[in-house]
């Protein structure tokens, strides 16, 4: 069995409430992660393209308010 196999079977047996905490904790791990390899693109450049592209867009007055 592989380990996705092992956790899928673990999280088929989970009660509600540990279901409800596990998708919790899941949530910010996920968030958390994310949050990592936003920072590290943005660190390494790799979202300053799509910025300047944003900003010719605002100064071109091709944006609207949300």
């Amino acid at each position: 069995m592989t380990k996705l196999e092992q956790i899928e079977k673990s999280v088929a047996e989970l009660n509600g409430e540990e279901l409800e905490a596990f998708s919790e904790w899941f949530d910010a791990f996920q968030t958390a992660r994310w949050d990592r390899q936003i920072k590290a693109d943005g660190t390494a450049g790799k979202l300053d393209k799509l910025a300047a592209d944003a900003l010719a867009d605002f100064r071109s007055g091709r944006t609207r308010q949300l």
